[in-house]
């Protein structure tokens, strides 16, 4: 299996993983989702930022869900 698909194969799984855990999402508070939406622009930024770089993508999701925590505060 070449490591593209393999990549491919993991993005759709943990997708699906972020779909089932926003089910709660109306039981959320402001603050929380803003540090959700963060973390899920911060991540996408960072695998585009390092062509899918593993430590980009969580280094990027960490910085944007404290970003988004702190725009959250309000």
């Amino acid at each position: 299996m070449k490591i593209a698909s393999l990549s491919k194969i993991c993005a759709a799984v943990a997708l699906a993983a972020v779909m089932a855990g926003c089910s709660s999402w109306d039981g959320m508070s402001h603050r929380q989702k803003s540090t959700v939406g963060g973390a899920a622009l911060g991540g996408v930024a960072g695998a585009v930022l390092t062509n899918g770089g593993i430590l980009g993508t969580v280094g990027g999701a960490a910085i944007g869900g404290v970003i988004g925590d702190q725009v959250g505060k309000r």
